[in-house]
Parts: structure tokens; sequence; C-alpha cells
């Protein structure tokens, strides 16, 4: 699919005012897509979405209630504390029968060590969204994406690849399409549902490096 076809499809984002949510919108309006920021606080997710509007000098962004948001989008991102993951899905199973779900949710806890990754029963987050949501195509994807580099505009690209996990090859296909209109970026095919856990592992990993290493470090896939 290309970014003309995306752009004709409303992309949703659910934790849309952090800062994960908040800077994949950004690259998105940039790139022209029509995106719906969506809060338990509708109001703070239309001034999210007014600053969004200015920055990105795009009109295609606007906020609303996470009920609304589910039942508008075509696709719809969930980029929410772990904390928050199942109580957020659970009432909106209904809303989103059909839709193609990206869940970028990492399941780590930190302590004096760092960072570490939770047990989930699931087997990872974006499996428990499978569980919550089972008439959704949900994928995994945009876990090692820097919220810092997202939103910082005087970055124009990024230098990263973007892994998209899932059972359902036409949503994954359309996941990578969406990571490529984020310039610099790919969004390349990393497996099934059931491999997410290792996913989600790895951005414990990435953040120890950018402590480390004072970076906001991405990945990338050779030979492909």
């Amino acid at each position: 699919m290309t970014a003309v076809e995306l752009s004709r499809l409303a992309i949703g984002v659910l934790g849309g005012t952090g800062p994960q949510g908040r800077g994949l919108a950004y690259r998105w309006a940039l790139g022209g897509l029509s995106v719906v920021i969506g809060s338990r606080d509708a109001r703070r997710a239309e001034q999210t979405a007014a600053s969004l509007r200015e920055r990105a000098g795009s009109p295609r962004v606007r906020g609303t209630d996470n009920t609304s948001c589910a039942a508008e989008a075509d696709l719809l991102v969930v980029a929410v504390p772990f904390d928050g993951h199942a109580a957020l899905l659970r009432p909106l199973r209904k809303s989103l029968a059909g839709t193609i779900v990206i869940d970028c949710v990492n399941p780590l806890g930190f302590d004096g060590r760092g960072p570490f990754l939770r047990a989930v029963p699931e087997g990872s987050a974006a499996q428990q969204a499978q569980a919550l949501l089972p008439e959704s195509r949900v994928t995994a994807a945009f876990h090692h994406v820097s919220a810092v580099l997202l939103e910082d505009a005087a970055v124009p690209k990024l230098d990263l690849d973007v892994l998209v996990l899932g059972d359902d090859r036409e949503a994954t296909d359309l996941v990578c399409a969406l990571a490529a209109v984020i310039p610099g970026v790919r969004g390349l095919y990393g497996g099934r549902l059931r491999n997410a856990g290792q996913v989600e592992a790895l951005t414990a990993n990435l953040i120890a490096v950018n402590r480390r290493y004072h970076t906001h470090a991405g990945i990338r896939i050779t030979g492909v």
C-alpha cells in the first residue's frame, strides 16, 4: 500500500497524549495521514491534536475519547503504559472487531539495576491484546522507536527498522507500509505474534544502551 492509499485511512492512536503515541502521530501527520488522538480525557486529546496540527502544518489531526477513537480508526495504535493495557482494551472489544490493532506496548519494570521484562501470562503484551480482542487483527510494532527523536522537529529522518509481527499477513504488510511513511524508517516482517515477547524484551536492552552511551538507539536488520 502506498502513502497515498494510506492517506484514505484513519490512524487512531490510543495513548496519543503520551510521548510515544504523540511522536508517532506527529510523524504520520507530517506524512499527510489522517490521525485521531485517543485519551481518557477528550479535552486533553483535542489539546494535543491542536498542538500537532500546528507543528505538522496539517489539519488532519483531531482528538477524542478512547471509545470514539477506537470506533473511528481503520488502524489503531496502542501506545499506553503496560499497567493500563488490559483495562484500556477490555471494553473496546466490540468497537475493534475486524480492526487492525498495532500494539507497541513494552511490559517493562525498573529497579535499581535498570530495566527488565515483566512476566505476562499470555506471553507478551501483544498476545494479551489478541486475547482481549479476539475479533481484531492484532499486530506488534514500533517498540524500538525513540519518542524523543519522533517528537524532535530538528530530526528530519530516523535511522532504524521497525519489526512488525502478526498472524495476518495482509495486516503486517499494511503496518510495514505505515512505518515507511516516517522518513528513514523501514517496516520489516518479524514473525508470528507468538514471537512478540522477544521484540518487547529487546527494549530493555536498548534502554540500557541509551543510558550508557547517552543516545537514542534503534535497530537495523542487515541483508534485507
